[in-house]
């Protein structure tokens, strides 16, 4: 195997651990047998195992955002709904457990770590995306706009562990349509 295809192996396997078991109820040796590498091939890509998480969130919000690009490239009549149903397939397929952004916020506050600022950036990054949407699309009130749509985003994750992401995002496409 290439040292990249170990790596994104590496990252690919951390990930669903974490997504399954928690940031502290997987260690790096489960990591290492089920990604199928030396130890010493770890620790060559990631210095640490809050190094591996830092990445792991990292890949984990670039796939989110082609999520929403993706959509973005169909027709819609709302670019706000398209987000809406973008954000509805991503809980579908990648976060029907809960929020793995949320969960970093709780495990990893006030660590000297970059763990953290990731997932709020992650946040935070939502909130201008839509602000800046809203500015495309003439909105006046376009900083109410995204906020509306941040925390409808915000609640379908969070539901999702309680309804499932398909009544989640039926109820926010729904919403969407009544702010829109």
């Amino acid at each position: 195997m290439h040292t990249s295809v170990k790596k994104e192996a590496l990252l690919n396997v951390a990930e669903r651990l974490f997504y399954e078991h928690g940031f502290r109820g997987v260690g790096l040796k489960q990591i290492i047998s089920e990604a199928d590498v030396a130890t010493m091939t770890l620790y060559n890509h990631f210095s640490s195992k809050d190094h591996l998480v830092e990445e792991v969130l990292k890949q984990r919000e670039e796939r989110y955002w082609s999520y929403l690009d993706n959509f973005k490239q169909g027709e819609s009549d709302s670019p706000f709904l398209t987000a809406v149903e973008a954000h509805g397939k991503w809980l579908e397929e990648e976060s029907y457990q809960g929020d793995m952004f949320l969960r970093a916020i709780e495990d990893y506050a006030g660590t000297n770590n970059d763990i953290e600022s990731i997932a709020r950036s992650h946040k935070s990054k939502l909130l201008r995306y839509f602000q800046i949407l809203a500015k495309q699309n003439g909105e006046e009130s376009y900083k109410d706009l995204a906020h509306y749509f941040t925390l409808l985003l915000e609640g379908a994750t969070s539901m999702t562990t309680l309804i499932g992401a398909e009544k989640a995002t039926e109820y926010s496409v729904a919403m969407a349509k009544k702010i829109i």
